[in-house]
């Protein structure tokens, strides 16, 4: 089992920035490769951003991309999201989520693919 936790979400006027966290315990964090999906008011979840075990390799939805960069501590066992000039429709539920990765090295944008989740962290940007 691999458990996550979130924080750093909030309110955030528009042009501004967050910086969310994401703990994960359980299991050997450099195992999983760590990705941040999003949830709007009655819409499924979307892709945001993953980041592959090792950190060599990064992907970003077009929506986000130039504005959001994603990182990893591995010594912290910690996924972040830093979200700069941040839009009203970046308003969201954001969740973390760990996908095991045998070594491979690889990246995965689908919802399914992910087997742990964490909470969720609100973020909302007003105008």
């Amino acid at each position: 089992q691999v458990q996550l936790v979130e924080s750093g979400g909030g309110k955030v006027q528009a042009g501004g920035s967050l910086r969310l966290s994401c703990a994960a315990s359980g299991r050997t964090f450099t195992n999983y490769a760590m990705g941040w999906f999003r949830q709007f008011s009655g819409k499924e979840r979307e892709f945001v951003s993953v980041i592959s075990r090792t950190g060599g390799s990064t992907y970003y939805a077009d929506s986000v991309k130039g504005r959001f960069t994603i990182s990893r501590d591995n010594a912290k066992n910690t996924v972040y999201l830093q979200m700069n000039t941040l839009k009203p429709e970046d308003t969201a539920v954001y969740y973390c989520a760990a996908r095991y990765d045998g070594g491979t090295g690889s990246i995965y944008t689908g919802e399914r693919d992910y087997k742990y989740w964490g909470q969720g962290t609100q973020v909302t940007v007003s105008s």
